[in-house]
């Protein structure tokens, strides 16, 4: 399993995430999007509305090179943040149409993250000094 399960409870209790794509052009695009943790591949699974037409879906058919944070401040004194940062290759993928607060459809659209990188911080050690913390560095 290439996420630890601290870092696995982090994700479930976030709301957003941060996804980074490469566009055609080589600019960087960051977009604040909903996730869910896919348990089944150990892959992070973003979905919305109109996913197929986006400009961060077009920008993983070109190149499929992403990275991806979930990040929040749990205190700000003392100052702590934890963050988790996922870099990886990502795909698009199907998944079956969930229904919106309005009814609406979702795009059956989907973006799917394989991890290559993994870097966590703050997630796995409420109680030492933040200054003191170190990050989490791997590759799985």
């Amino acid at each position: 399993m290439a996420f630890r399960p601290d870092e696995i409870a982090f994700m479930r209790q976030a709301d957003l995430g941060r996804l980074a794509t490469v566009g055609p052009d080589g600019s960087p695009q960051v977009s604040p999007v909903g996730f869910a943790y896919n348990e089944q591949l150990g892959t992070i699974d973003i979905s919305g509305y109109r996913m197929s037409r986006s400009r961060k879906y077009r920008n993983i058919i070109h190149n499929n090179r992403v990275a991806f944070v979930v990040d929040d401040i749990p205190s700000r004194a003392p100052w702590r943040v934890r963050c988790l940062e996922i870099r990886g290759t990502a795909q698009p993928a199907v998944s079956p149409a969930a229904r919106g607060a309005a009814g609406d459809e979702l795009d059956t659209a989907i973006i799917r993250i394989t991890p290559g990188r993994i870097i966590s911080f703050g997630i796995d050690d409420p109680d030492t000094d933040p200054h003191l913390l170190a990050a989490d560095n791997r590759d799985v």
